[in-house]
């Protein structure tokens, strides 16, 4: 694992929810919350910078979201930008590319798939063996039963995110076989 990849690994193990943050009232909460890491959905190219450097202020590690970040194209470029304009640790994207870009670039990579039914969980699989990121995101993340598939068939750490709003929902997704959930409801960050 490379040394964003552990370092993300690392904290992870020491607060295994992250904060997903899409709007500024999220980030401030997340920013005195317990996490130890923020996934960043929100921004563009104009303020992702700066969003990063106050992730970074208050002691946290910041991965971004590249899909969905304002002005940012879908090609491997991108990703040498974010990790010039920003210093963050990592990307999340669905796209490969991205994530094949970010490994090399040596930033932490996550996968981020959506698990409607069998044929996307095989479908993902497929992109994970072909992309080899460090971490992989599924959503929803209230999927134990596909967490535990998922988890006995790719060598990534799971991230489950997308629904996670109570403590149980945490417990679950942990006891299924995440490494860690990422949750945008602020009432979980110091669970």
């Amino acid at each position: 694992m490379e040394k964003a990849a552990q370092l993300l690994y690392d904290q992870i193990q020491s607060n295994p929810v992250i904060a997903a943050v899409g709007n500024e009232e999220e980030l401030s909460a997340a920013l005195d919350s317990d996490c130890r890491v923020v996934f960043l959905l929100m921004g563009n190219v104009m303020d992702v910078g700066e969003l990063t450097r106050r992730v970074h202020a208050s002691g946290k590690l910041c991965v971004i979201h590249l899909d969905l970040i304002e002005g940012f194209s879908s090609k491997e470029i991108a990703v040498d930008a974010i990790q010039k304009a920003t210093g963050a640790e990592g990307i999340i994207s669905t796209r490969g590319a991205l994530i094949k870009r970010a490994k090399q670039l040596g930033m932490a990579a996550v996968q981020r798939g959506f698990m409607l039914d069998s044929r996307s969980l095989n479908s993902f699989e497929q992109q994970i063996a072909q992309s080899k990121p460090d971490f992989v995101e599924i959503l929803p993340g209230l999927l134990p039963k596909v967490i535990a598939q998922l988890k006995e068939r790719i060598a990534s750490p799971i991230i489950a995110g997308g629904f996670i709003h109570e403590k149980e929902d945490v417990i679950a997704a942990l006891q299924a076989g995440a490494l860690a959930v990422s949750a945008s409801s602020p009432k979980i960050w110091s669970v």
